[in-house]
């Protein structure tokens, strides 16, 4: 039964990310008044981007994640932003000593991850099997027991070495969920399955996708920016009618309803912001649900020293390159569910690869050779960007870490003055670019001119990190998300973001827009707007 409508419904929104600006513009479509609180100094939330390199770079999403029916596809088209599909499949591993995987062993790898090969299993395993998994197992768990099936036809001193080197590949998902793999949860696997289609980089950034998402809210709605929510007071029994948000100032501001965008984390450290204390069940539900550390580092160059066509060719025995590194055809039939792919790029349409360009996707193996900087021996992953389209081609590594290694990478950011974080940064990756073809240690070309690091997991705001996900110990997944996507209508507080989107969406900016997009219309029906619109449009 809708509320009585009338004709100033008001709505405070926390946070000017996707869920809020698209919160925003459904309530505005219904001629509902929004105020949008949000604590930097610009809206967009995680998305963002920097020209810090002398060129803008994404500092959150670089992908969409699925194109089926997918919004931020749509609107990707609408604004003419230009994506790029990896017409580079063929990859480069350099393994724990720094030398290069064969490519027909790399291929090899390749095609058991990934055609219709480990990952797949482990989605088809954790749908048919659920409940009945224990919390406590982990991917990484299934990966040892399905690799110790592999490489039966070796000896067994060889088939232990090629194992090990297998699950040291399998070690990119990873970077999937911000999360190593022996801390994601096999059970709730399943709910890392996302949208169908192609997964498309976002070669022109994300810049005009979030000008046309927040464009509404921008024109019609109060945004309050470097304003701190501190206090979210919900109405309870005959008691207080309607919530209010308070401000760091002291200022009191009441609405008709609440909607939280704050990222999971920033909940995670901040659940005495509520008043009065939000259910147990709720309170659980966030405490339960994992937040990853999923960030990036760009080094960019003077130029792309390792795209050296003659030089690629005849340094074969350096760097995994040419036809015979291909893995043409990665993923072909679409076998493996599609992913939130932030690295290798999978379900990408078939074009010919070009042997003239280094590979779009570098893999470094857990390290032995960069102990100094790297001692717990973190994997790394890299996109070449300089292998994108004209004009978006730039002399650029687009470096993805994770887990331990971003939460390093972040404390270096915050400890350090920029001259000294520049220094440490291409001191950290140094042993890695000096792997790639053409490298000299004395050539200004082969000296990284900037570097920039993302460091969510030092950002207060973004709750030290990025993206939910699902880790091992956890019981109730599925339910802990549907139950911080209700929220509390009741205390007229609701909640909206990657955490709470769509099964198919989680962790994504489409399930952060879905999300936001969900809690403005269900609070359009609850006061019979939504109706009201649909009157007005006949009497038109």
């Amino acid at each position: 039964m809708p509320v009585t409508s009338t004709n100033s419904v008001s709505v405070g929104i926390l946070g000017a990310g996707f869920a809020g600006l698209r919160c925003a513009d459904v309530l505005l479509q219904h001629g509902v008044k929004v105020t949008i609180f949000e604590a930097r100094d610009r809206i967009g939330g995680r998305v963002a981007q920097s020209n810090a390199l002398g060129h803008v770079v994404d500092l959150g999403p670089n992908w969409i994640h699925g194109t089926d029916d997918n919004p931020i596809m749509k609107l990707a088209q609408r604004t003419g932003t230009q994506l790029h599909s990896w017409d580079e499949e063929h990859q480069a591993v350099f393994d724990a000593e720094g030398l290069s995987v064969d490519p027909a062993e790399a291929a090899e790898f390749t095609r058991l991850i990934w055609d219709d090969g480990l990952v797949a299993a482990a989605f088809k395993y954790s749908n048919e099997h659920g409940s009945e998994i224990q919390a406590s197992m982990s991917l990484y768990d299934f990966f040892v027991e399905r690799a110790g099936q592999l490489f039966t036809d070796l000896d067994t001193e060889a088939a232990s070495r090629k194992r090990e080197r297998f699950l040291q590949a399998a070690s990119m998902w990873g970077a999937y969920v911000g999360s190593a793999t022996d801390k994601q949860s096999l059970r709730f696997f399943w709910l890392e399955e996302c949208i169908e289609g192609e997964n498309p980089f976002v070669a022109g950034t994300y810049t005009k996708i979030l000008e046309s998402v927040a464009a509404p809210a921008v024109k019609c709605a109060e945004i309050r920016l470097e304003t701190r929510v501190t206090g979210v007071h919900s109405r309870e029994g005959e008691g207080m009618k309607k919530p209010i948000i308070e401000t760091a100032s002291g200022e009191r501001c009441e609405f008709d309803e609440v909607v939280v965008t704050s990222p999971l984390g920033w909940l995670k450290r901040n659940i005495d912001t509520f008043h009065p204390a939000l259910t147990p069940r709720l309170t659980q539900a966030i405490d339960n649900i994992g937040y990853g550390t999923l960030d990036k580092v760009y080094l960019t160059f003077p130029a792309a020293f390792w795209h050296d066509s003659k030089s690629l060719i005849s340094n074969s025995d350096t760097a995994v390159n040419g036809e015979a590194s291909m893995v043409n055809g990665l993923d072909p039939h679409h076998t493996t569910p599609n992913l939130h792919a932030p690295t290798l790029p999978l379900h990408q349409p078939a074009k010919p690869s070009s042997a003239s360009s280094y590979p779009g996707f570098v893999h470094y193996l857990p390290p032995s050779y960069a102990s100094a900087t790297n001692p717990h021996s973190w994997d790394l992953q890299a996109l070449n960007l300089a292998a994108l389209p004209s004009p978006t081609a730039h002399p650029t590594l687009l470096f993805y870490i994770y887990g331990d290694c971003a939460k390093h990478i972040a404390n270096l950011s915050t400890s350090l003055d920029q001259p000294a974080l520049q220094e440490a940064l291409i001191d950290f990756f140094s042993p890695y670019i000096a792997l790639l073809p053409n490298h000299k240690s004395d050539s200004p070309a082969c000296k990284p001119t900037a570097a920039l690091a993302t460091a969510w997991a030092a950002d207060e705001l973004a709750g030290y990190g990025s993206y939910s996900n699902f880790q091992v110990g956890l019981e109730e997944g599925d339910e802990d998300i549907e139950i911080m996507r209700a929220g509390m209508p009741e205390r007229g507080v609701w909640f909206a973001g990657e955490h709470t989107a769509p099964f198919v969406a989680l962790g994504t900016s489409t399930g952060a827009y879905w999300a936001g997009e969900g809690v403005g219309y269900r609070i359009v029906a609850r006061y019979g707007l939504d109706s009201m619109a649909k009157k007005d449009e006949r009497e038109s």
